[in-house]
């Protein structure tokens, strides 16, 4: 940056005009009353500050005692002293700030001002953590402030950043996830059922009777009626893991007592197909279940957590296994 340029840092209250940069020093005026960050008691390693307050007043606090500057003022602070400077008195104020040697004060600066345009300031002077964290792992060497000490701030800071790239790994993970794998779930279920096909076939294509027998996956289920082409249901259900489902149900397919479909909208979208097949000891049932799921937390899981997802399917499954011989042998085929 060249002599001349001006900085605006923003909701810090100041701007920074740069006179002087040189391998010696780095000279530069503060216009406004700084606030936020700016009035931190804090340490230069290795620099000394020379303040000359050209109009308005300040306030300097060194070694523990206040110094009000006004108008042609001068104060210095030697490296290794703790301090603070704060807008005093009222109105804009103008004060030229010299640092020997400069170090690499002028990038601190322009890092802040680079802060405050993105937005990466809160609306109190502060930096927000990430940023903060940044800054005081990358200028440690020219600074820091008093509290909480050195070795604190530079933990803190490490694991802020550390957090951070992890939840970046995590996003990059689901992203390529997302991009390279697919978000559709296929299952196919079979089992046999000792009991009469049209009995089974009846209670599979009627959703109605499922709260009394798949139990305690399916809550509740409304339809108009029995099942027919096209006729509509809703259903609320769930499975072992804490959350709840609701989805309707068009029926696209219906072949009593062999076949029935149903194409699927709602948290899941996507089709379920029931097969029964006669056996000579009853019945033999496959479920064929593709969907897509559109809830936002399962859109959220689909990738990373994809063997849990189908451990909570499994486990729905077993319930059907469980109710659905008993409730087909004690409702002969007809019955609700």
């Amino acid at each position: 940056m060249e002599a001349g340029e001006t900085l605006d840092l923003g909701v810090l209250g100041i701007q920074v005009q740069v006179r002087v940069s040189d391998e010696t020093q780095l000279q530069y005026d503060v216009i406004g009353r700084p606030c936020g960050l700016l009035g931190q008691e804090h340490v230069h390693s290795y620099q000394r500050e020379r303040f000359e307050v050209l109009s308005g007043a300040m306030k300097l606090v060194l070694g523990g005692s206040e110094h009000e500057l006004g108008p042609g003022q001068v104060m210095e602070v030697p490296p290794g002293a703790a301090h603070r400077q704060l807008a005093a008195g009222v109105g804009v104020g103008q004060v030229r700030v010299t640092v020997t040697p400069p170090g690499r004060t002028l990038e601190f600066l322009r890092r802040l001002a680079e802060l405050a345009r993105d937005g990466r300031l809160m609306r109190n002077g502060l930096p927000r953590p990430l940023a903060g964290a940044a800054l005081v792992r990358e200028f440690a060497d020219e600074g820091h402030a008093t509290r909480p000490p050195a070795a604190v701030q530079q933990a803190l800071a490490g694991m802020i950043l550390t957090s951070a790239a992890a939840l970046a790994a995590v996003k990059r993970t689901v992203g390529e996830a997302w991009g390279g794998a697919s978000r559709e779930y296929v299952f196919v279920d079979e089992w046999d059922v000792r009991a009469a096909p049209a009995a089974v076939f009846d209670a599979l294509a009627d959703a109605r009777t499922y709260p009394q027998w798949w139990k305690p996956v399916y809550i509740d289920v409304d339809a108009d009626g029995p099942p027919a082409l096209h006729k509509e249901s809703s259903q609320h259900f769930k499975g072992r893991l804490p959350y709840h489902l609701h989805t309707r149900t068009r029926v696209t397919e219906l072949d009593r007592p062999r076949v029935v479909s149903g194409e699927v909208q709602g948290d899941l979208r996507g089709c379920g197909t029931w097969t029964v097949a006669r056996t000579p000891d009853g019945t033999h049932v496959r479920f064929d279940w593709r969907v897509y799921a559109d809830r936002p937390l399962l859109r959220a899981l689909t990738p990373l957590l994809r063997p849990l997802l189908r451990y909570n399917h499994n486990w729905a499954i077993a319930r059907a296994r469980d109710g659905l011989e008993p409730y087909a042998r004690s409702h002969p085929p007809g019955e609700g």
